[in-house]
């Protein structure tokens, strides 16, 4: 199965990781990744947080894993020039953009000789990216896990934002996941897909034991979207989807009060060895080393949960998900190569 996505970033399946978590120590980092590029898909390490000895680190982890392509995101409102600089520096030639304006980064990015992806919620923000040279158009719908960009569903934005930037290559996001979720996403006109919640069941992704049983057990109704339940650090008015919780429930039977009135607020609900003091509504899910209420802590996941039913080694989903995908568009009558 190969799509003009495959080509340019010299990939064998138009499968891309998300970058699902991006703290120092995160599990979904080059172990994870490297699995997804090791099985022809695009791994992605998330490092817009990382201090620049530490992105250096993580970049070279990734080398030593995988000769295969991989991509780094970064933040664009938090100050990602001299963390670029230093992808750049050490050789990553695919640059994933979200959260901010493209404009000033992507011609950096472009200059030195890296695929610049850039995450956007409408056609109108997809036009703009590629007018400042973005390659590849990353169209999140609002089914997506972890903190969501935009408000149109992925069924209704994959088409408007092909169409907006054709021939382009769009990557569809938000809730898919499995091989009938990608055939969709390419009859939709997408040249690839963009997954994270299935992965985080991943077998080298360190998630608490508790997370996964959550995420296994779920329903894809047991997810809810929040305009900034979980908000402090990096992420302000920053709105999540995940699993509903003990934390959302008291929330709601509060009300729903904003900001310094809801319950609970300051209160040390878990701890971390490598995060120290997890407050109630900070935006740290629960990692392998996160000890307290496991419960209390924000799950994320996108609304295709509910199709994540077992643990795997993250080779094993690649393979899985581009088969059944082959079989999905054969059945229809094409290949799902264009």
């Amino acid at each position: 199965m190969r799509t003009p996505l495959c080509d340019l970033l010299g990939i064998e399946v138009p499968i891309v990781l998300a970058p699902i978590i991006a703290p120092v120590g995160a599990p979904a980092g080059p172990l994870l990744a490297a699995a997804v590029s090791e099985a022809g898909g695009l791994g992605t390490i998330a490092l817009w947080l990382a201090e620049l000895g530490v992105l250096r680190t993580r970049v070279r982890e990734m080398k030593s894993l995988t000769t295969k392509p991989f991509a780094v995101n970064l933040r664009l409102d938090l100050d990602p020039d001299v963390r670029l600089d230093a992808c750049l520096d050490e050789g990553v030639r695919i640059i994933t953009m979200f959260w901010g304006d493209p404009s000033e980064l992507a011609p950096r990015a472009k200059a030195a000789g890296a695929v610049v992806m850039q995450t956007v919620r409408s056609a109108d923000e997809a036009r703009m990216a590629v007018d400042c040279g973005v390659d590849v158009i990353v169209a999140q719908g609002w089914e997506a896990g972890g903190h969501v960009w935009g408000t149109v569903a992925t069924m209704a934005l994959v088409p408007t934002v092909v169409d907006a930037v054709a021939p382009v290559p769009v990557v569809a996001a938000g809730g898919i996941a499995d091989g009938r979720g990608m055939a969709a996403a390419l009859a939709l006109g997408a040249a690839g897909v963009w997954i994270g919640t299935r992965f985080l069941v991943s077998a080298e992704a360190n998630f608490h034991a508790r997370y996964r049983e959550r995420l296994l057990a779920a329903s894809e109704t047991d997810t809810i979207y929040l305009e900034n339940l979980f908000d402090g650090g990096p992420w302000k008015d920053a709105p999540t989807r995940v699993l509903r919780n003990k934390t959302v429930a008291a929330w709601e039977i509060a009300g729903r009060p904003p900001v310094g009135q809801r319950p609970g607020e300051d209160a040390i609900v878990a701890v971390s060895a490598s995060r120290g003091n997890i407050e109630r509504y900070a935006p740290v899910a629960p990692v392998i080393d996160v000890e307290g209420d496991i419960d209390a802590l924000p799950m994320w996941a996108g609304q295709g949960v509910g199709l994540v039913k077992k643990i795997q080694p993250a080779a094993e989903i690649v393979r899985e998900i581009a088969a059944e995908a082959q079989s999905v568009l054969a059945r229809l009558g094409t290949t799902g190569e264009n």
